[in-house]
């Protein structure tokens, strides 16, 4: 069956027929997906969709301006949350994360710019896998993992950044026979190359 693990829960299935591997190029998308997969360190998904309405209470609607402002004060109240990820290390780090975060955009003009240039702003569909392979890290995690960290970025390694970079659509790591998989390729500019192959 088709991308099987989305069958584990209801939200689980909203988040992979709606959201997952679609390509987005809105910042504030953006840094919403890079926040919940860096808290994810250590968890499953399915917690973290589970709290994630917690987490967009906690993090300002993900507005990466109030983010990056929040102080010790604030770290204290989302800290006494309920149902909130207590780790005050991660809280720390999505802080510093906003921070960096804006840098890139007023490098870039935007982190959408900066993010899909590592795919030449196209959806890259791995060929040569094993059907229901499941993928942790690749040669493009790795880079764009090393480049996040360099501009400062926490709870970015390559495992991390591979998840990401498969929610945010760059990588299309739906079952080829998905809808979703198919609708992608059908509608968004997408590029094959071989499994762990960088453009």
């Amino acid at each position: 069956m088709a991308c099987e693990w989305k069958n584990s829960s209801d939200e689980m299935k909203s988040y992979h027929d709606t959201e997952w591997g679609v390509p987005t190029h809105d910042d504030k998308k953006l840094f919403e997906y890079l926040v919940l997969e860096s808290m994810q360190a250590g968890l499953s998904w399915q917690i973290v969709l589970h709290k994630r309405e917690t987490m967009r209470k906690c993090f300002a609607n993900f507005d990466v301006k109030k983010v990056a402002n929040l102080n010790q004060d604030d770290i204290d109240q989302i800290m006494k949350v309920e149902d909130m990820i207590k780790s005050i290390r991660k809280i720390q780090a999505m802080i510093t994360n906003a921070q960096a975060f804006m840098h890139v955009q007023e490098e870039f003009g935007s982190f959408d710019q900066y993010l899909w240039s590592f795919s030449k702003n196209q959806t890259i569909c791995y060929q040569g896998r094993k059907k229901g392979e499941m993928v942790a890290s690749n040669q493009l995690s790795t880079i764009v993992s090393k480049d996040l960290k360099k501009r400062g970025f926490k709870f970015v390694g390559p495992v991390i950044v591979y998840s990401y970079l498969q929610a945010c659509g760059i990588i299309n790591d739906h079952e080829d026979d998905c809808e979703c998989y198919r609708y992608i390729r059908q509608n968004y500019p997408c590029i094959d190359i071989a499994e762990d192959g960088i453009l």
